[in-house]
């Protein structure tokens, strides 16, 4: 193998290890598989065009190009021409996929699933990366700063992974470095001469120098050791700086002693809500009649700063069997348990798991902890919802207005706790509050006066657009402006009851989803919600709709029900777990048609069967439409490819061959000639070979010839066809006169046809220096006198090409015959003739 060669599979090679930093980030990891493909490709290319050879810029430009093609049939090949060329459609195809790619990355947590356009984003940069490398490595040959892309992308992933197995991935990405600069020394030493080991010339001799790649390869080992190593060590650290904390999330827990930390499961619930494509995340299916109080609760924030809400640091335990009575719930309360069954998409990955609340128990495989407060299910040492398949017991609990309105007040440890507001927060939320609920006898009727004046009495506007906000001047903006989504309106008003002295939190999960023809509810990214819950003693946690067009009113808070017991919803019977029917199930969650609820029985979507992991095409899918596009694309520049080849080929022998013929005789040894026979001329001189005189007359007659034949097929290139009946003078004159030269080109034609002459008929032929220029200043000048189209014709599909038809043919021709005089004689006739040939001191082994 050549050094180019191993240069070029070391650089693909580092890419790929450098590329195994991602495979933490994104699961499933076939991805790898698939870029490892393309990669190959990709410096396949690379290679072949360093072979032609092409220029260093244009090698580049065809390697881009062809990526782009990888990328264009891999990802968009339904909107390229013949599924390989991109146009405006394709290129508006891949911005739709960058954009939904990044739309996914804030979205999910690590790992998050292969969606398309995640898989393009990946695929894509490590293709981007692997031409880099390529360029600066082999093309340029220089591998030094090959290390900065390959830095560039082992950064970013060490960046996004929780750093469980940073240390491996170091080592990999390290590893496939040091080689690409190993591979390197060792290409530039073989320029010099041979490469001697420190092998000891004799048992009692010392041994010789230490080769230079062994030397490498242990200072690279120790490098490595030395990085491993020096983390681990007790050396002091920064702690404090900006970032400190951001990464917060679930804490890794231990029987009682474990805890969860206070991260925002709100980061993406804007996001979430703005998908272009909405998708299902969740099936659910229920033995409950009333689908559209069915509200999944993920997560309670009750730490209010001033300015966000976050759940509060607290102890986790492990999963009871049973949960405990919900706190502040009263036996008075009527209730009902309801088991609903839950399966989560594969592309939905979340650390808390969305129940009904309140749970009673849940029954759930994997590595699940219990927080009591908030009666909720975390996951722990990174357990996820993706995929995941749970049972649910909750309570539907049913108060009445008139037990919510004689409620007494809370114990002194909830209203502490849930009252509690900063003296950031400005004046305009208290007094607002206060003159809105002004009349109200209890703190149930200043609760209800609070969700009708956001939800239809205040003017206020639902829109996903508007930002969050920060700062302890959001809530007072969005009372301002009144627009918003469901987490304005759910801090708004939890904040407002808290300075009303109602306990307030806030609750985030999803909206009752959408009724399905099979009797399951489908809910979506776009059922993300937010919203309040307040405390009353009797009842508990009570929920809160103030977000118009989102969700469904509480029935215990509508106007016509105020004083009046809610209507008996019938007890689970005894066969509550069993499958709930196929048929549709009645669903009121279009009731409150006033409140503009009907809009979201328009959005219902079908159950969505498919692995939201998004996949994509099979591998062996995108091989063989890749190894399609490959040939559909090399097909028809294989002329060109094999012209351009041939010509290079025939012109380079100039160089060994002139060396050749002046070469030293033989038993003669000039300054800077070594035993092995290699010859320099100077410092930095070219390396000559010496060889007999009889081999350097022939390979001034192959020389000579393939100059001549260059010559010959340039000119049939450009029109000329050759006429081999002709003398090398005739042909020459031949082609003079077709081609209209002038008389400087008609000396190099005549040049170049006397030393074939010479070569073919003087007692010891020789090879004339310069007659590769002759044949360029040639071609230069029949180009200059033919037509563009004719010149176009000349590179692209070159009359001459033709030949490489004959040579495969009269290869076939001899392979045939070579075969048939094979089976003509048998094995034992050959073994026998063999014997007979051999001398009689020798013996057969």
């Amino acid at each position: 193998m050549s050094g180019r060669a191993r240069l070029t599979l070391c650089s693909a090679a580092a890419t790929l290890m450098a590329s195994c930093t991602l495979l933490p980030l994104v699961d499933p990891a076939t991805w790898l598989l698939q870029a490892a493909f393309l990669l190959a490709i990709q410096s396949g290319v690379g290679a072949a065009a360093r072979r032609v050879p092409l220029a260093r810029p244009l090698t580049v430009a065809v390697q881009a190009l062809v990526t782009l093609m990888l990328l264009t049939l891999v990802f968009a090949r339904e909107h390229a021409l013949i599924g390989l060329v991109p146009g405006p459609e394709a290129f508006g195809h891949f911005g739709d996929l960058f954009q939904a790619g990044a739309d996914d990355v804030t979205r999910y947590a690590i790992p998050a699933p292969l969606s398309d356009g995640i898989r393009l984003m990946v695929i894509g940069g490590v293709l981007v990366i692997g031409l880099a490398v390529d360029t600066l490595a082999v093309t340029y040959r220089n591998a030094a700063p090959a290390g900065l892309p390959l830095l560039a992308l082992y950064s970013v992933a060490a960046g996004l992974a929780d750093g469980g197995a940073d240390w491996l991935w170091f080592l990999v990405a390290a590893a496939g470095y040091l080689m690409l600069l190993l591979a390197e020394g060792r290409e530039r030493l073989s320029q010099w001469g041979r490469v001697f080991g420190g092998v000891a010339r004799s048992p009692g001799e010392p041994s010789g120098p230490v080769a230079p790649v062994r030397t490498g390869r242990r200072i690279g080992m120790a490098a490595l050791g030395v990085a491993l190593v020096v983390p681990l060590l007790p050396l002091p650290a920064i702690q404090g700086g900006l970032l400190d904390g951001t990464g917060a999330g679930v804490g890794a827990g231990n029987g009682s002693g474990g805890t969860i930390s206070a991260v925002n499961p709100l980061v993406s619930l804007r996001d979430s809500l703005n998908v272009d494509e909405d998708r299902t995340v969740l099936t659910l299916r229920t033995n409950s009649t009333n689908t559209s109080d069915m509200y999944l609760r993920i997560v309670s924030l009750d730490d209010f700063d001033g300015t966000t809400w976050k759940p509060q640091k607290r102890h986790i335990v492990a999963v009871p069997d049973e949960f405990p009575t919900p706190s502040g719930l009263s036996p008075d309360i009527k209730r009902t348990v309801i088991t609903t069954r839950v399966v989560a998409a594969n592309g939905y990955a979340q650390d808390w798991l969305p129940m009904p609340y309140p749970p009673s128990s849940v029954r759930i495989e994997g590595n699940w902890r219990y927080e009591p407060v908030g009666m909720t299910l975390v996951g722990d040492h990174g357990q996820k919802t993706s995929g995941k398949s749970y049972e649910v017991k909750s309570l539907d609990v049913q108060p009445t207005a008139e037990q919510l309105a004689s409620a007494s007040e809370a114990p002194s440890t909830i209203r502490d706790n849930y009252t509690e507001v900063p003296d950031s927060l400005p004046s305009v939320v208290a007094q607002r509050a206060r003159q809105i609920t002004k009349g109200a006898t209890s703190d149930y009727e200043r609760a209800v006066k609070l969700q009708d004046y956001f939800a239809v009495t205040g003017g206020f506007e639902y829109d996903t657009e508007v930002e969050v906000g920060s700062g302890p001047d959001a809530i007072a903006r969005f009372l301002r402006d009144k627009q918003g989504f469901c987490v304005h309106y759910s801090f708004a008003m939890a904040a407002m009851a808290r300075t009303l002295g109602i306990p307030a939190r806030v609750a985030v999960g999803f909206a009752p989803g959408s009724p399905q023809a099979d009797g399951s509810v489908a809910v979506s990214l776009k059922d993300a919600h937010a919203w309040p819950e307040l405390y009353f003693e009797g009842v508990g946690w009570t929920r809160f709709e103030p977000t118009p067009t989102r969700g469904t009113t509480p029935t215990y808070t509508l106007p016509d029900t105020s004083g009046q017991v809610v209507p008996e919803v019938p007890e689970a019977s005894s066969s509550a777990g069993a499958e709930p029917s196929a048929a549709p199930s009645a669903s009121t969650s279009c009731a409150a048609a006033d409140k503009k609820e009907a809009e979201a029985c328009a959005a219902v979507l079908p159950l969505d069967e498919v692995d939201q992991g998004g996949g994509g095409t099979p591998w062996y899918a995108i091989a063989g439409w890749t190894l399609l596009g490959a040939a559909a694309l090399a097909v028809p520049l294989l002329p060109m490819l094999w012209r351009l080849r041939r010509r290079s080929v025939r012109l380079a022998s100039a160089r060994h061959t002139g060396s050749a013929a002046g070469a030293a005789p033989p038993g003669r040894r000039g300054s800077g000639e070594g035993e092995d026979g290699l010859r320099t001329d100077g410092p930095g001189g070219a390396v000559r070979l010496d060889v007999p005189a009889r081999e350097a007359g022939e390979a001034a007659v192959a020389h000579v010839l393939a100059v001549w034949r260059e010559l010959t097929d340039t000119a049939w290139d450009y029109g000329i066809e050759p006429d081999e009946a002709l003398t090398p003078r005739r042909a020459a004159e031949r082609i003079v006169r077709l081609g209209e030269l002038d008389a400087s080109v008609s000396r190099s034609v005549h040049r170049v046809a006397g030393a074939v002459e010479q070569v073919l008929f003087a007692p010891q032929p020789r090879a004339e220096a310069g007659l590769a220029d002759e044949v360029r200043a040639v071609r230069a000048a029949l180009r200059a006198r033919v037509s563009r189209t004719t010149r176009i014709r000349a590179v692209v599909a070159p009359r001459s090409a033709v030949r490489a038809v004959w040579d495969l043919a009269d290869r076939w021709t001899a392979l045939k015959a070579s075969w048939a005089a094979r089976l003509k004689t048998p094995a034992w006739a050959a073994r026998l003739v063999t014997l007979v040939r051999r001398p009689s001191g020798q013996q057969s082994g």
